[in-house]
């Protein structure tokens, strides 16, 4: 078996992104340790140690100290490069990255060249937003999946297929409307982002919604709703009601519905899903 440090970095790399569409999260060492048996060596040494008498300094012969050999080092390992650590900072310069842009087209910009996000680190790419650019309606799900990860656009894979079939239901197509997520970087695992990464990600697609200026948002899914809308309900509170959020100063007719994901693992959630999309399609015309 190959050590990490004896791979090379494009290998590494490689190996990574396998252990991460894998949903491993946690890397442990190469051999198994067996801790207790090494907690019960160092109990057992420590209570050893007061019965074995030590010898007196005078009486210990004198020795010659003999040059001791020096054993090579083992060479330290390198840095991973940007690892970033969510922090207050990170927020302020995604804000700063973000107020900058005046495009979307300079907002992806923005966003691939910022390293403030740890999320990037296990990502094979950045998930931006694609569809009509300055769109009726603004489709906003949570975060990439390893399909949307491995494809670099929104809504990839069977949940892709999902989602164009709700829209298609109500006369929309994925061209007509602008798709992206709140997190556009697949977290490890596809585990939740946390508040902090959350956090630092809001800058990004608030300022996606503020020069794209659609007319309405559809929201997709839990996160996606409690989000966007701040509250602290679950998604079947929240779904199947118009509501206003504001962005860079200007409101914004919102709906939230269950997500293509939660179809796809629990088709009787189609009903509910009907009936929101309907109720969308009504709000549109209205």
């Amino acid at each position: 078996m190959n050590a990490a440090r004896d791979l090379h970095p494009e290998q590494l790399r490689s190996l990574l992104h396998f252990y991460a569409d894998a949903g491993v999260e946690w890397l442990l060492e190469e051999e198994a340790v067996d801790r207790i048996a090494e907690f019960e060596a160092m109990r057992a040494a420590r209570a050893a140690a007061p019965r074995e008498a030590a010898p007196a300094p005078q009486q210990q012969p004198a020795r010659q100290a003999t040059p001791r050999q020096e054993q090579p080092r083992a060479p330290a390992p390198a840095p991973m490069p940007n690892v970033a650590i969510p922090d207050s900072q990170a927020v302020a310069e995604a804000e700063f990255a973000a107020g900058s842009a005046r495009s979307l087209d300079e907002l992806r910009t923005a966003m691939e060249a910022f390293n403030g996000c740890n999320l990037k680190t296990s990502a094979r790419c950045l998930v931006f937003a694609e569809g009509n650019a300055k769109p009726a309606v603004m489709v906003i799900g949570a975060m990439p999946n390893a399909d949307d990860d491995r494809d670099g656009q929104p809504f990839s894979g069977r949940q892709g297929a999902m989602l164009e079939r709700m829209l298609a239901g109500i006369g929309l197509a994925r061209a007509d409307v602008l798709l992206t997520n709140v997190v556009p970087w697949r977290p490890p695992g596809n585990r939740p982002p946390s508040q902090r990464e959350a956090d630092i990600c809001r800058p990004f697609i608030e300022r996606q919604i503020a020069l794209a200026e659609p007319r309405h948002l559809l929201i997709l899914g839990n996160f996606a709703a409690r989000f966007l809308l701040r509250s602290n309900d679950t998604i079947h509170q929240l779904r199947g009601e118009w509501r206003q959020i504001e962005i860079a100063g200007r409101p914004v007719p919102a709906f939230a519905t269950l997500h293509p994901q939660d179809l796809v693992t629990a088709p009787i959630s189609k009903r509910l899903a009907w009936q929101d999309l309907l109720a969308f399609r009504a709000g549109l015309q209205g």
